[in-house]
């Protein structure tokens, strides 16, 4: 049985943490070197670290900021924001990312994630997706959740995966900062409609919440969190604690 994973997300603005709730009202946490330093040193599985207003902003991802987080820690690092191209991928992933997340840059050209996969391998390119519920439908939306795409985000999973990607990060705008537990209606339709590791992104509250996400879930493959990690509200070694306690795999 493959392990469940456990993944701290460094929303990053101005050089800064940030976070917010449904992707407004955002508020400043922490410096992005101390929080990975500490999630390093708390045995996370992973760092996610999204540069959250680069997109938006029709600018590069601010690699002096990642290269510092870069050196604090020993895990594999997942990078996004503002990444159009291949020379994106290669400058982010030059700063010390193993992985790179693609999100409005796919959805103008999504060639740009088949020829990443052939470059680099499709372990290294994530598609994120940041989905909402409209008119009934899961609906993807771009530019850091500012602009409706229109498009199914069922069929966008599947084209993605097609095209090259070897991972989805699902973020549900619905339940992001909510602390009401993670979107298992959308995550299942998502998880059911590829072959490819999917991670739970929004909604995360209390440690319950893991465990429901996995048992209801079973086919995601790890959870992302935020602010409860950030303000010490559980702790990853509680969480995965939990986890095996129930029987579902995590390292520790």
């Amino acid at each position: 049985m493959i392990a469940k994973r456990i993944i701290p997300c460094l929303d990053v603005r101005d050089g800064r943490v940030v976070k917010g709730t449904n992707f407004l009202n955002v508020r400043d946490v922490e410096s992005p070197v101390e929080l990975a330093r500490r999630y390093n040193a708390e045995n996370a599985d992973e760092l996610v670290f999204y540069d959250i207003t680069a997109s938006s902003d029709g600018r590069k991802l601010f690699t002096e900021v990642l290269r510092s987080v870069a050196r604090e820690i020993f895990i594999p690092l997942t990078v996004g924001g503002g990444i159009n191209t291949l020379e994106d991928f290669d400058r982010v992933l030059k700063s010390g990312a193993d992985k790179v997340s693609v999100n409005t840059g796919a959805i103008r050209d999504p060639h740009v994630i088949t020829a990443a996969a052939k470059k680099y391998g499709d372990q290294c390119v994530v598609l994120s997706m940041d989905v909402k519920r409209v008119d009934g439908r899961f609906t993807v939306f771009a530019k850091g959740a500012r602009e409706n795409t229109g498009m199914d985000a069922v069929e966008w999973a599947r084209r993605g995966e097609k095209m090259g990607a070897g991972e989805i990060v699902l973020n549900s705008i619905d339940t992001d900062g909510v602390k009401g537990g993670f979107d298992v209606e959308m995550l299942d339709a998502i998880c059911s409609a590829v072959n490819i590791p999917v991670v739970a992104s929004g909604g995360a509250g209390k440690a319950e919440d893991f465990t429901e996400l996995f048992e209801k879930v079973p086919l995601v493959d790890a959870a992302l969190a935020a602010s409860i990690f950030h303000f010490g509200e559980v702790s990853i070694y509680d969480i995965k604690q939990r986890l095996r306690d129930r029987g579902v795999e995590v390292r520790i």
